[in-house]
């Protein structure tokens, strides 16, 4: 289907709207009035520029109070109307969007809207334009889209039909299954906007919280399903008023918009994409750093040992159990200390797995190979954060470990199982884009989005994670500027025995976080322990926390650069991220850096 996106979604001039919705793949725009208005460029110049970038213009937007008014104000409503459809007359837009009256003049008289929307439709009519009426959910009287229907209907005018909104729709909790009733050709425009389950007023909750498909709580692709089997034949249109859209590059944003609609595309049946290749594990994580030392320190700590080298580059790997470290310490590492930097993504069909990556809009990194280096495809997250999909020791698929060497060195009996989960910190305008791509692009389930208390702030926290658990990845943000040292990225190494994990990284001179004795005094409040269990947590530094499903362990280390690691002990099959514990991990952390610098 044609996709288009009202240039309200995205920050910039209009030049610069155009141009990035053009660049992200979409087939035309809405001109928002403030836009037009606010362009340096007349009516013609951009037409011309939307024709130059491939655009059509499929509406102008937004014409508001014009029916249910005293006659003289209708009037004034109609020459304000004929000098808009000579403006869009210039532009080359044939359909404009009329909402439904907010005016204290407008009276609640059905018949005197049908009647002036009809005059107004024959005024439109002549100029080659078609009326879209659309029912605000905060509409004076004129507030669902059935009735805003019954009114088209009653109106009778072939220049005349309905928009259909979804975020009007479904925040008022209409059943959009009555939009069949609607016969397709009817409805003149689709505007879709997604946003989260919240309890305000719904003109604030409209004007700051929408976002794109696939990133809040409505139920949008069973709303385009009932569209779709009107017959509806225009464009997927996103009409998103987002506070943090408007402030973050356009670029990026169109990118994230025109993802979204194509899995939502994918989802209704409207979209032929590669299938999702669900990661089964994580291969490894790598770790940038400038000064490798304090980092090889801590990993030693950890019990890791340094088994192999990279042939061509300045790249270790570190190893215990299946869990897999690499440190790079090449000439293009940032100075600004240790990060992580790329993940590797244990994948059934890495090849397809690229490809559908490519097909949602990831950017594909390029990749300096020597001859005879595994071929590895790797796409950008939004963060910036490098994914590589590969495999592990598979018959029939190029495994990445034969690009490294062995060392002398031969893994030491193992603590650590795995890499439990990583958590990355996203930039604040890049959250909800990021659950998307996660869930879109690697066909992750995301969870509930989480509000943590920091001593400075709020941070929100959404894990994506496969069905059986194998990859977790907690993406967060916080206030900002972020704190590098305390909102830093980790990595939760997966063990049987949190306690013997912590006690041999305390022997081996590891650094253990401090946590206040005030949280072990509310742990026994709260839980009943074995004779000496809460002691020993307490003197490790071991967090506690319990869920319906079982118990977790889990402690930190000190913080080297911007990364930080994680011993975590899942029992009886628990599911969550110690979350209850995070408010009391982030004070430990402000207070260290605060002691130390550091």
């Amino acid at each position: 289907m044609r996709t288009s996106i009202a240039t309200v979604s995205l920050s910039g001039s209009l030049t610069e709207k155009l141009t990035a919705a053009a660049r992200a793949g979409f087939d035309g725009v809405e001109i928002f009035e403030n836009d037009l208005l606010a362009s340096p460029l007349t009516p013609e110049e951009i037409r011309a520029r939307c024709a130059d970038l491939g655009l059509s213009i499929d509406l102008y937007q937004p014409m508001r109070d014009i029916e249910a008014v005293p006659e003289d104000e209708f009037a004034r409503n109609l020459r304000r109307a004929r000098h808009k459809f000579e403006l869009m007359r210039r532009l080359g837009a044939d359909t404009v969007l009329v909402c439904s009256s907010v005016s204290p003049h407008a009276v609640d008289d059905d018949a005197l809207a049908a009647e002036q929307l009809s005059r107004l439709a024959d005024l439109a009519r002549d100029s080659g334009i078609r009326v879209a009426y659309e029912a605000l959910a905060w509409g004076r009287h004129v507030s669902t889209y059935d009735h805003a229907w019954h009114i088209v209907e009653a109106a009778g005018h072939p220049a005349l039909g309905t928009c259909l909104d979804s975020f009007h729709i479904l925040s008022r909790g209409s059943d959009p299954k009555g939009i069949e009733d609607i016969p397709g050709e009817k409805i003149f425009f689709l505007q879709l906007a997604d946003a989260p389950l919240l309890a305000m007023d719904v003109l604030q909750w409209s004007r700051h919280y929408r976002c794109f498909p696939g990133q809040g709580g409505f139920d949008i692709a069973g709303l385009v399903r009932h569209v779709l089997r009107t017959g509806y034949e225009g464009p997927l249109s996103l009409e998103v008023f987002n506070d943090v859209f408007r402030q973050a590059e356009a670029g990026p944003t169109a990118v994230d918009a025109r993802r979204s609609l194509l899995v939502l595309q994918e989802t209704v049946g409207r979209a032929a994409l590669p299938e999702p290749v669900v990661p089964t594990g994580v291969a490894f994580a790598e770790l940038v750093t400038p000064d490798a030392e304090p980092l090889t320190a801590l990993l030693g700590a950890l019990g890791f040992a340094r088994t192999a080298r990279h042939r061509g580059k300045p790249v270790a790997l570190w190893e215990q159990g299946d869990a897999r470290i690499l440190v790079n310490t090449g000439p293009a590492v940032r100075r600004d200390g240790t990060q992580l930097a790329a993940i590797g993504l244990e994948s059934p069909d890495p090849a397809e797995a690229a490809r559908r990556a490519e097909a949602l809009l990831a950017p594909v990194l390029p990749r300096r190979r020597a001859p005879g280096d595994a071929p590895l495809d790797a796409v950008a997250a939004p963060d910036g954060t490098e994914l590589f999909f590969c495999a592990t020791g598979r018959p029939g698929l190029p495994d990445w470990r034969a690009d490294f060497e062995d060392t002398d060195s031969a893994p030491v009996p193992a603590t650590v199982r795995r890499i439990d989960h990583l958590a990355l910190v996203q930039p604040w305008h890049h959250f909800d884009e990021a659950a998307l791509f996660h869930r879109g692009v690697l066909g992750l389930q995301a969870q509930e989005s989480v509000d943590v208390a920091d001593p400075y702030g709020l941070l929100r926290s959404r894990a994506v994670t496969n069905t059986d658990g194998s990859v977790r990845i907690a993406l967060t943000v916080g206030p900002a500027p972020m704190d590098d040292t305390v909102h830093a990225q980790h990595i939760a190494l997966a063990t049987d025995d949190v306690v013997a994990s912590a006690r041999r990284f305390r022997d081996a001179g590891g650094g253990l976080l401090p946590v206040p004795a005030n949280y072990y005094d509310d742990l026994a409040a709260r839980f009943e322990f074995a004779d000496g269990e809460l002691e020993t947590y307490r003197d490790l530094g071991i967090l506690y926390d319990r869920d319906a499903h079982g118990v977790f362990r889990h402690c930190y280390t000190r913080t080297v650069g911007r990364v930080f690691f994680e011993l975590v002990q899942r029992d009886d099959g628990y599911r969550g991220y110690g979350a209850p514990n995070a408010p009391v991990r982030l004070a430990a952390q402000h207070a260290v850096r605060a002691l130390t610098g550091g």
